[in-house]
């Protein structure tokens, strides 16, 4: 719990305050009590309250006045909330590697498959955006609920050469940025408070290799950090040798590497470094996936939205900390005019002639 206004708890001084009252009040009491021969006598008639219930009271109005005083505070709390806005960027990974056919009937293939199957379940939810790296970034759509454009940019990926994870973070922060005015673009100086939570925007990176190009991953997935956006990671592909196989929609700059059409031979091109993927993820408070083949891919896609879907929000109590002061305070005046209503005093037996 924080305290919006923390200098308010300079009312608790007015405590001792009241416990001097109180005990003044008692010891006046005390001094103008008329000394009779049998207090037993006075004590029997009167039927006074025991002393524990004369302090009820004052327990009561001091605690009221406590819950009040830190009311007055403005404390918030952390809960988790379920996000009605969020934005989702898919960082794409379309290296040359991603012609391997280790997955059937290629990565990439599969990857489209899996991503178009993710962006229709989640058709009339959050907005998604579409980044595509290799040797550098570009978005490819910004985030929107427009399905179809997305469906459509994604089956006309091509790979080229080279892995920018890095670059891929940042241009996908600077996607958001367009869309979410919370959110900073890199250029900008950001210092975004722990205490604030995480932003309502996500990044998934999807990569079978590892960064050799542009910025370190590190610096980037620390200015996501800085401004609140998770990053999940998914390392994809296997640890096994195969051929490399695009169809010609498939190629950019990359064919002359891959020999032309359903080019062939080169072995394995995937050594993805999942401890720097890991790092990433837990840096920004995000989660690493790992998917050897296409059903994996689509069941670690199937859970991201359970896991950035609650969000931390800061939530005011102030309002149930004054509703449960009033209270105590209420139950303290009623108990006090209680204890002090009027009583009657039994009569004593009149002596019956004898």
């Amino acid at each position: 719990m924080t305290l919006t206004w923390p200098w308010a708890l300079l009312t608790l001084v007015a405590l001792p305050l009241v416990g001097g009252v109180w005990w003044l009040t008692r010891r006046r009491r005390k001094r103008a009590m008329v000394r009779v021969t049998s207090m037993a006598l006075v004590r029997s008639a009167a039927g006074g309250p025991s002393r524990w219930r004369r302090r009820v009271p004052v327990a009561l109005l001091v605690a009221g006045l406590a819950v009040l005083a830190v009311g007055a505070a403005r404390p918030q709390v952390s809960v988790p909330q379920a996000s009605s806005s969020a934005t989702i960027m898919l960082a794409i990974d379309v290296s040359g590697s991603m012609c391997s056919t280790d997955v059937k009937p290629n990565r990439i293939t599969a990857a489209e498959q899996s991503a178009g199957a993710f962006i229709k379940s989640q058709e009339g939810g959050p907005r998604i955006g579409l980044v595509a790296f290799a040797g550098t970034a570009v978005v490819l759509v910004l985030p929107t609920t427009d399905t179809q454009r997305l469906l459509a940019a994604l089956g006309g990926l091509s790979v080229d050469g080279g892995t920018a994870i890095g670059e891929g973070i940042l241009t996908s922060l600077d996607a958001i940025a367009e869309v979410d005015p919370s959110v900073a673009p890199t250029g900008a100086t950001v210092r975004h408070a722990a205490s604030a939570g995480y932003a309502d925007d996500v990044i998934v990176v999807l990569t079978d290799g590892s960064n050799n190009r542009g910025i370190d991953p590190q610096v980037a997935a620390r200015q996501a950090a800085q401004r609140g956006v998770r990053v999940y990671t998914i390392g994809y592909g296997t640890d096994n040798p195969a051929p490399l196989a695009c169809g010609s929609g498939q190629f950019g700059a990359f064919r002359g590497y891959l020999g032309g059409a359903g080019g062939g031979g080169g072995g394995n091109a995937f050594d993805a470094d999942y401890g720097a993927l890991m790092k990433i993820s837990h840096t920004t408070g995000g989660t690493f996936f790992r998917a050897q083949d296409a059903s994996q891919l689509s069941r670690a896609l199937g859970k991201l939205p359970a896991a950035f879907s609650i969000v931390s929000k800061r939530v005011d109590i102030a309002a149930g900390f004054a509703t449960l002061g009033g209270l105590l305070i209420a139950v303290a005046v009623a108990l006090s005019l209680w204890r002090d209503r009027p009583r009657r005093v039994a009569a004593a037996p009149r002596a019956t002639p004898g």
